[in-house]
């Protein structure tokens, strides 16, 4: 006989199946009612209105084949390193160490480009070391462009389908230019107006620089936002310590930077949060509520959430192998992946929360 649980047990699985539940809706309400996902934005600005500016601390043949990627069209190239290295097609800069600002880490590098870098463009684009631009016709008229992402792998499978549920669950960027505030900025690449970056300056300290520049934007002053139909190719991180660090590094983050962010976004990214950092016990609740007998307060009504939540899951996947073009009948058995890609995606978030780093840990890189 299975002994029905007590009654905090209870509350927890209730608690949290709840929290998922009116995520999940809102994720619904974002990409089925708010989002636009045509190309319907007209490009205002070519090639020769930007000026890329490429990060590293000095991956020096990772930085090459982005580099090498870059249409010729592109012509105002720099790579911001920590370190001297050689680059053919870009002018390479070192961010000497006597400079000093608010900002640490990655945002240190890119705010001292922004003081001390010449640009006569109307947008700087900023992308990793591991950035390969498959595509780029252009800009739409927005003070920030945001270029989703391609996942490639690198050398864990488990990463790599993680990032590919995460690209799935992702699509509500489509739907951020609805929003005063977008609710991150994680993506393949980001076009920032010029202008805009002088008023708003990079000179904060944060783990997560691109999404903390964009919410100090929105919150000052009224910033307009596209996604870009474009997508750049990144590389997935390449083992399960990697991943744990980098989702470890964006969930604390944007919970710190979140408590700057005015009451009703400020609600709103907390509680995603906690969504992202108890994801990995949904599928465990789903297959003990089905297959157990829990005997629970309204056990009828909690099936049947744990089972659509999980469902919304394997759509979240569903659709992020669509974006690879891998979505058929020969990926079948990929789905049986998805508890672990929804644990390996999500339990760095979970010691995010639990435990934020106190530095910036960078993502190991492989040359491909």
């Amino acid at each position: 006989m299975i002994h029905p649980p007590g009654a905090v047990a209870s509350a927890f699985i209730w608690s949290v199946t709840i929290l998922f539940a009116v995520a999940g809706l809102f994720w619904l309400f974002e990409t089925l009612v708010l989002a636009r996902y045509r190309d319907d934005q007209e490009t205002a600005y070519g090639p020769e209105d930007v000026q890329v500016r490429i990060l590293t601390i000095g991956a020096e043949a990772v930085v090459q084949q982005t580099v090498d990627s870059l249409p010729a069209s592109i012509t105002d190239r720099h790579v911001i390193a920590e370190k001297p290295i050689a680059i053919d097609g870009a002018e390479v800069h070192v961010v000497p160490e006597s400079f000093s600002c608010e900002a640490v880490r990655k945002g240190r590098a890119i705010e001292w480009a922004r003081q001390t870098l010449s640009c006569d463009r109307e947008y700087v684009l900023y992308l990793d070391e591991d950035s390969i631009v498959e595509e780029f016709d252009g800009l739409p008229d927005a003070d920030v462009v945001q270029f989703s992402e391609r996942p490639r792998y690198t050398g864990s499978w488990l990463a790599y389908f993680a990032d590919v549920f995460r690209m799935g669950a992702q699509i509500e960027q489509h739907a951020f230019h609805r929003f005063r505030i977008p609710l991150f900025a994680w993506g393949g690449g980001i076009a920032i107006r010029k202008s805009l970056e002088d008023r708003v300056t990079w000179d904060w300290p944060t783990l997560v620089e691109d999404t903390a520049f964009l919410w100090r934007a929105a919150e000052s002053e009224s910033v307009s936002y596209a996604l870009s139909p474009a997508s750049f190719s990144n590389q997935a991180p390449p083992s399960l310590g990697e991943i744990f660090q980098q989702r470890r590094r964006w969930a604390a983050g944007n919970h710190q930077e979140a408590s700057n962010l005015p009451l009703r976004y400020k609600l709103l990214a907390k509680s995603r949060s906690y969504v992202w950092a108890v994801a990995p016990i949904m599928p465990l609740i789903t297959v003990g509520v089905t297959l157990s007998g829990l005997q629970l307060f309204c056990s009828g009504l909690l099936q049947v959430l744990s089972v659509s939540l999980a469902l919304l899951m394997v759509a979240w996947f569903a659709i992020g192998l669509s974006q690879y073009d891998r979505l058929s009948l020969r990926s079948l058995p990929m789905f049986a992946l998805v508890p672990l890609a929804v644990l390996v995606h999500s339990v760095g978030a979970t010691a995010g929360l639990i435990a934020p780093p106190d530095d910036f840990h960078v993502t190991e890189k492989t040359t491909d």
